[in-house]
């Protein structure tokens, strides 16, 4: 067929060299080929889940991570300034009840427990909680059994404190270093 202003064939869609009886019926290996590219797409179709999969989780654990990086920053400064707050314990302990009648030193030990109070009020507001031990059950997670006292308690039972333990929120920051009843 042609176009009677210019005599070009234009193009209708009729092949009169197709039998349309062969067009209506598919030969095997186009079926072959269907069966063979829907298995594709499924295959295509599993991997974008299982990579989407993946994408979320990956997404999730960055997430985590940058949560605890903020919650769990000042973990190494916080360890650093439990001996400060060791050794002003210590200091405040060593005093006598003689030095602490004295008036010439009086101003000092006030200045030291109003210290010690800031601390521990920094310590709280910052999640920084101190383990309790004396009388509980040895926790290997939270105590660190440095030697057994005999005693007539139940033996595993925290009977001394050497060393106090820090829980940075539900971190470990140092375990208490105790002693424990020993069996008989």
């Amino acid at each position: 067929m042609t176009n009677i202003e210019n005599d070009t064939p234009v193009d209708d869609g009729a092949n009169p060299e197709i039998d349309t009886a062969d067009a209506a019926a598919p030969t095997e290996g186009a079926n072959e080929e269907l069966a063979q590219l829907a298995e594709q797409v499924a295959a295509l179709q599993q991997d974008l889940l299982y990579a989407r999969a993946e994408v979320q989780n990956v997404t999730r654990r960055k997430d985590k991570e940058i949560a605890d990086a903020h919650a769990y920053a000042a973990t190494k400064f916080a360890r650093d300034i439990l001996s400060v707050a060791d050794n002003l314990g210590r200091a405040l302990a060593a005093l006598s009840e003689e030095q602490r009648a004295d008036d010439t030193i009086k101003p000092l030990i006030t200045g030291l427990e109003a210290t010690e109070r800031e601390l521990l009020s920094v310590f709280e507001r910052n999640g920084i909680t101190r383990i309790a031990a004396i009388g509980l059950p040895l926790d290997p997670n939270q105590h660190q059994a440095m030697l057994e006292i005999p005693s007539d308690k139940t033996p595993g039972t925290i009977v001394q404190e050497m060393q106090a333990g820090y829980m940075l929120k539900d971190r470990l920051l140092r375990p208490a270093m105790v002693g424990v009843a020993k069996a008989g």
